[in-house]
């Protein structure tokens, strides 16, 4: 079932058994600039939004559809789709529909979003010259709203960047889920980016010359807003940078550690195989001259232990100078 909250500038929020969906249009006429919030939109909104309303099936399409970010003019109304946060648990966007009458302003959601909790305190808190700029100025405070909640959670993210720069750059400890923690990072930046990068279509398209959305005495406000938005964009790509340039230290770091370890094997496996080739014909003299057979005479008459012992210690010193000079052993030079 849907959820519908009215609110009025002067009067604050107002009881839905004091209003119906049916006489909402008489009952906002005397009380200067309302809005209403819809979540969950079900049939019987989309039959008040059609025959109460007059909104353009575009905009049904979008509310009730894939909404995509959009900002349109229609005979009787302004239409906009911008993306903000979520409130669950996990951090991700959703679309909002804003819907722009002479004087009311209708928003329609299918989820919790907390900017509109910051939006409804600054409705109860307005003062009579902003209220005196009409439905326009309920707009900007809405779309303020939505760029103000990321301020905060950029910020979060510029701790965690900077903590896991360090964690990175930091030779005396291992930590654990570095990697993870960076693709995490940027995976919440690309999601930041989907509702701040509508924001700066909006307002672009709200400001553009000659076809302007808004009237001349708000401009100022909106012009604000755009200059907010691009300073929330330029850090959203900044942090995004910093976070693919950590990450790629970091691989680069694990893929140095990784060949210094494979060198060290090397230099290793390189040792005992020199010093294999090395024991294996002195194994196979001492295996000759050690069997329990008679000899042939002429090793026979060869020798003793000693004259053995130094044969093997030439061949030894042999196999090494020919290795040194192959460059298996020591500098190449």
């Amino acid at each position: 079932m849907a959820e519908v909250r009215l609110q009025t500038t002067g009067g604050g929020v107002i009881a839905n058994e004091d209003f119906t969906l049916d006489n909402l249009h008489q009952f906002v006429s005397d009380k200067g600039v309302a809005w209403l919030d819809i979540n969950k939109p079900d049939e019987e909104i989309k039959q008040f939004l059609v025959t109460k309303c007059n909104v353009d099936e575009l905009a049904i399409e979008d509310i009730y559809g894939d909404s995509a970010n959009t900002v349109q003019r229609f005979e009787d109304h302004r239409f906009v789709v911008v993306r903000a946060r979520d409130a669950d648990s996990r951090l991700d966007t959703e679309p909002v529909a804003i819907l722009i009458f002479d004087s009311l302003i209708i928003t329609v959601r299918h989820t919790r979003i907390p900017a509109l909790k910051s939006f409804r305190r600054r409705m109860k808190t307005a003062d009579k010259e902003e209220i005196g700029y009409g439905v326009d100025f309920l707009l900007y405070e809405l779309l303020d709203s939505i760029a103000d909640d990321w301020q905060p959670i950029l910020g979060e993210y510029s701790d965690e960047l900077d903590e896991l720069e360090y964690r990175v750059f930091d030779p005396t400890t291992r930590y654990e889920g570095l990697l993870e923690g960076l693709h995490g990072l940027k995976r919440q930046l690309r999601e930041a980016n989907k509702s701040i990068e509508s924001l700066h279509s909006a307002t672009i398209r709200i400001l553009k010359p000659g076809e302007r959305l808004i009237n001349e005495e708000t401009l100022p406000y909106f012009t604000d807003l755009q200059q907010l938005v691009s300073t929330l964009v330029n850090r959203a790509n900044n942090y995004s940078s910093g976070a693919t340039s950590t990450r790629d230290t970091y691989l680069s770091h694990v893929s140095l550690s990784l060949a210094q370890s494979n060198a060290q094997l090397t230099e290793v496996m390189t040792t005992l195989t020199i010093i294999g080739a090395i024991m294996l014909p002195l194994t196979l003299i001492a295996g000759i001259f050690g069997m329990n057979t008679a000899l042939p005479g002429i090793v026979e008459n060869f020798g003793g232990f000693w004259t053995i012992m130094s044969a093997m210690l030439l061949f030894s010193v042999l196999m090494i100078s020919y290795f040194i000079r192959k460059g298996w052993i020591g500098s190449s030079e």
